[in-house]
């Protein structure tokens, strides 16, 4: 039994441009990739975002301590007649006999714009481009960040960013991918300046680029002999999956080159993870090259990454992979650059769950290693224990931190059951990094299999492709002795291979999910004060906008029952009545409200599920994620760090950067002109006014160039 269930013209310009609300136009903002997604700590810097709907961008939202970030410039995706318009400014600005520096200025910007502009983007979800300065403090912690982008339609989507230790370099960023056309693909080809395919780099160092399509990026540096280089990558971490991209994602690869040329070392994943590393010993003294590139060769803008060289700490392994919740742990680490380094674990009381725990050297950081904490007794498997004559004996309930530690390998644990009993069995492996893929099988005494387990889906680890930790609930038939058997399907073992075996009646359980991880609840003006009887005074009677999300439940142990949702420690202004997923219900839709007295500012909320079994009650924070469609198929809910409220004032007039000139009062309209008809209708001539405000108001036009064409659309022309 699995135990997850899923789941007059001139009076028409006015009215386009001052009546259209600004909350009733698309959706949230959407970021499809960053460039670069990270930096070193103490640099401030200019990343672009790629994506759609990112206009009247008012904050930008970075997670964590120590990172800033503001909006420089936004370009919308430009249109064919846009391109015309901004030909006809130019050519006006250089029939000037004398320019000033404010003119220089706007035709170097107009030129900019001419030149990066692309009609027909590969992927037009990422054709808008927004340009942010980003400032991040010498002492930020460094690691994984979230990045959002927010305006008065909503909070965008996460996007991950990095805060790196050493020093960075990053390539000049790409122009917009063009959509190739087939025969034709050549015309689509990045064609990068000789002089910049290859880049001389000091160690340690951080890379930032993109891969186009076709394209290599070469690094080269010098290195000594008996160095240690770790050669760490981030690619399908920092976009997990490109939804409109074959086969889905960016699949980098990594060759390591000598100086006369001959390949060193190569890799394409590590271990079951698809961002490559590279652990390499450095031969002898001279120069190295490292290429990058896609597995088969494409490429486009979303395609980022960050590849850090030196020698630097990296943890392969730590035992055990978790230990009991409130007891102190004593875990051992294996892996390069560690002499000196210390492993820091989670706190005391840090609760249940999967933490992140890292090593530290000379003020260097480690790749964080996942480390489980529980609270059910622990126990360590004890060689030789491969088969049933020699089983470990253990009582049950138990989790045992083992090994399989060698090829075709086997450990087996023995317990005393009664008939009627249900027994759950459960591996955690994978989720911890380590490499086993684990098969698990339950037998008696006499040997007959009574359960049997290889992969077990769960639907609580996000973007996960391959679900190989093990899993079963199983009821006993009799009383006697059982057996419990753990080896790996592919028959691999080795010191890495840990394992965290749970043995237990069942713990029924319940995970939330809240989807999407971000949510705007407009709320409207209070009411005024009056003094009738019905108000008495108060704005008791205003009622604030209201926001709906959904909330998944990840079943655990067989547990069915029902979950009543509600706010918890709330900002004020913030309120919900309670929501109930009923028995077996795994998805509902969540409501809450935003009074006049929440927050100005973006707030994180949390959802709460509480849950009675038997005599016990539960109680769950709901963990924001994102709705991810993997081959139009799979979906997956993918973890974020915060759930992000807004509750903005609505508004129907539109924020511009700047004011418009308007025409005199003695221009000529359609109205007031001869009987002769308009080519325009009047939806056309809206359309033109708006195209025309939003360029003027990126600061693209004059302001005489400006009342010119919209005079051209007073008369028609």
């Amino acid at each position: 039994m699995s135990r997850i269930q899923c789941f007059s013209v001139l009076s028409l310009a006015v009215a386009v441009l001052t009546a259209t609300p600004v909350h009733a136009q698309q959706g949230r903002p959407y970021i499809g990739f960053a460039y670069p997604a990270g930096g070193q700590q103490g640099a401030t810097f200019q990343i672009r975002l790629g994506g759609q709907g990112m206009d009247g961008v008012n904050e930008i939202l970075v997670s964590g301590k120590g990172v800033t970030a503001k909006l420089i410039e936004y370009h919308w995706p430009m249109s064919p007649q846009d391109s015309r318009l901004l030909n006809e400014q130019m050519a006006a600005l250089r029939r000037l006999r004398s320019r000033s520096p404010e003119v220089t200025n706007l035709m170097a910007k107009i030129s900019y714009r001419l030149q990066n502009w692309v009609q027909q983007p590969h992927c037009r979800s990422i054709s808008s481009l927004a340009y942010v300065e980003v400032t991040i403090a010498p002492d930020a912690p460094p690691g994984e960040r979230e990045l959002r982008l927010i305006n008065s339609r909503g909070i965008s989507n996460p996007l991950p960013f990095h805060v790196g230790q050493v020093p960075e370099h990053t390539r000049k960023p790409m122009k917009t991918a063009a959509r190739q056309v087939l025969g034709k693909e050549q015309l689509a080809l990045r064609n990068r300046p000789s002089e910049e395919a290859e880049v001389r780099i000091n160690l340690p160092c951080t890379m930032n680029g993109q891969i186009a399509s076709r394209e290599v990026n070469s690094y080269r540096f010098a290195a000594r002999k008996g160095q240690r280089l770790v050669i760490t990558m981030l690619a399908r971490q920092l976009i997990p999956y490109i939804a409109d991209a074959a086969p889905g994602w960016f699949q980098p690869v990594l060759a390591l080159y000598d100086a006369e040329g001959n390949e060193v070392a190569y890799e394409d994943d590590y271990r079951f993870k698809p961002d490559p590393v590279i652990l390499f010993e450095v031969p002898k003294d001279g120069d190295y090259v490292l290429a990058v590139q896609d597995s088969i060769y494409r490429g486009r803008e979303d395609f980022v990454y960050r590849v850090t060289i030196g020698e630097l700490p990296f943890v392969t392994s730590i035992f055990p992979l978790g230990g009991r919740d409130g007891e102190p742990s004593s875990v051992k680490m294996k892996g390069w650059n560690l002499k000196g380094a210390s492993l820091t674990t989670p706190a005391q009381g840090t609760g249940e769950g999967i933490h992140q725990v890292v090593a530290h050297r000379d003020q260097l950081l480690s790749n964080p290693m996942p480390f489980a904490l529980d609270t059910l007794m622990e126990a360590f498997d004890k060689e030789s224990n491969n088969s049933p004559a020699r089983a470990q004996a253990v009582t049950l309930p138990v989790i045992i931190n083992g090994r399989i530690d060698k090829a075709d390998d086997w450990d087996v644990f023995q317990f005393n059951g009664k008939a009627g009993e249900t027994v759950v069995v459960e591996v955690y492996a994978r989720r911890l990094d380590s490499p086993l893929d684990s098969v698990v099988k339950l037998t008696d005494a006499k040997g007959k299999l009574i359960a049997f387990n290889d992969d077990c889906e769960d639907l609580a680890t996000g973007l996960n492709t391959h679900h190989a930790d093990s899993y079963f609930m199983a009821k006993l038939p009799a009383d006697g002795v059982y057996y419990v058997h753990i080896g790996d399907t592919a028959r691999h073992g080795g010191e890495e291979y840990g394992y965290r075996l749970r043995i237990s009646a069942p713990r029924p359980d319940f995970a939330l999910r809240v989807v999407p991880s971000s949510a705007t609840a407009y709320r409207t003006a209070p009411p005024q004060k009056t003094k009738s009887k019905s108000s008495k005074g108060s704005s008791g009677g205003f009622r604030g906008g209201s926001a709906t999300v959904s909330v998944y439940a990840i079943r655990k142990d067989g547990f069915t029952g029902p979950i009543k949702l509600g706010l918890k420690d709330s900002p004020k202004g913030f309120s919900s009545q309670t929501t109930t997923l009923r028995d077996g219900q795994d998805v509902v839709r969540f409501s809450f409200s935003a009074d006049w007295s929440a927050p100005k500012k973006p707030v994180p909320l949390s959802i709460e599920g509480r849950a009675t079994v038997g005599d016990k009650k539960i109680a769950n924070k709901a963990m924001p994620a994102e709705d991810k469609m993997q081959a139009f198929l799979w979906r997956h809910l993918v973890p974020a760090k915060e759930f992000a409220v807004q509750s903005p004032t609505p508004s129907s007039q539109p924020t511009y950067k700047r004011v418009a000139p308007t025409l005199p009062s003695s221009t000529p309209s359609v109205a007031s002109s001869s009987n002769e008809k308009s080519k325009f209708t009047k939806g056309q001539v809206a359309g033109r006014l708006r195209q025309l405000r939003r360029i003027y108001d990126d600061g693209l036009f004059t302001d005489e160039f400006y009342l010119a064409k919209v005079a051209e659309c007073e008369t028609g022309q």
